[in-house]
This record gives C-alpha cells, structure tokens and sequence, in this order.
C-alpha cells in the first residue's frame, strides 16, 4: 500500500505573533522570511501542498518555495471580538472570561470558535487529505496543528494547551490506513524563539 505522510508547517514569524496578538492577518516578518527560505527544499518529495488562507501562511509557503492550494479548513481559530487584541489586553478588559476559557476549551467566551470546533474541522481535512497517498505538506498555524495532534493521539480536550508549536517547527503524521499516528516534531529553524499560546 502506498504511504500516507502528512507534514505540518508553523508558519513564520509576525510582528502580532510577537506580540502576543490573537489572530489577525498580517505578513511574515524579515526574519521569519528569512529562515522560511532556508528550509526550502529540506522537506523531500511534496506530492501534495497545502496552505490556511491567512497572508503569513501563503508567505510561508512560497519563502519555502512550495506552491500551495489554499484549504479554509486549515484557517487559524476564530477569536471572536479578541481578534486582533494582544493576549494582555484581553487579560486586563475580560480576566474572567479569558480564565474560563483556558480552563473550559468548550466554551467560546470571545464569541468565535470553541476548540472542539477547530478538532472537528481539522479531523476532517486528515480525514479527506489521508486518502492522498504520498506526501501531503500544509502550512497553517499553531492553533491547527495542536488540534491536530490532541485529535491523532487521542488526547483529552485540556492537552490542546499543553502543546508548544513554534514558528516554523515540523509536525509529521502517518496512517497505515487504519489510524493515524505522530511520527515526531521538529525539526525547528535554529535559534527559532517559542510561540505563543494565542497566536499561529
């Protein structure tokens, strides 16, 4: 049987990832350009590619030189009215909804999207993307890929926290054709700071 691969880019660094900033739409800074564009060529044969709507994950992609298809399914989460705010911003004006949120990731205090609806629409591009043999290459942000990996291995909802993706990390998945597994992470651009928690 054919192999089935699937690997997920975090997209490059932003001036609002920097920052601590949920959601918005603005590009790659120089410096994630820059190491985007070293790691063109390091992921092998692409049969499939793949990318989140979002300007800084289309400019991921073509710094690495993959020509991608864009998905909705792979967008970012949406904060609701928390978009484009800055994490301690949001801790200052809603304390408490923001507590309850980390603490209950069913609930959608900002109004957007709860995390299981983000598992639920990344399960089913796994789902449809799986019966791709080959090797299938997505670049799409931090709030995808934790989805992704809470949904492969099972995890209960809180893990979805738990998880440190970073800026231009790798994250590789495989089937067997029954069930998916998290074959590793990494490797990350060298001296690649972490992410952050609210932004992708």
């Amino acid at each position: 049987m054919a192999a089935h691969r699937i690997t997920l880019v975090c997209h490059a660094t932003t001036k609002d990832l920097r920052a601590a900033t949920f959601g918005g739409d603005d590009s790659i800074d120089e410096i994630g350009k820059a190491k985007a564009s070293r790691l063109a060529g390091s992921l092998g044969k692409v049969d499939h590619c793949w990318s989140s709507p979002a300007l800084r994950a289309r400019q991921t992609a073509e710094a690495m030189g993959l020509t991608a298809v864009v998905d909705d399914r792979l967008r970012e989460c949406d904060y609701g009215r928390w978009t484009g705010l800055r994490f301690q911003q949001v801790l200052f004006k809603e304390p408490g909804k923001l507590l309850s949120w980390i603490r209950n990731p069913s609930s959608a205090p900002h109004g957007g999207e709860s995390i299981p609806k983000v598992l639920e629409r990344v399960a089913a591009w796994i789902a449809d993307r799986g019966r791709n043999p080959g090797h299938t290459v997505a670049v799409t942000h931090a709030s995808v890929i934790r989805a992704a990996i809470v949904y492969v291995i099972q995890a209960q909802l809180p893990s979805f926290w738990r998880i440190d993706v970073v800026p231009l990390s790798l994250t590789d998945l495989r089937t067997n054709g029954r069930r998916w597994v998290l074959r590793s992470m990494g490797p990350v651009v060298a001296g690649e700071e972490s992410g952050s928690a609210t932004n992708a």
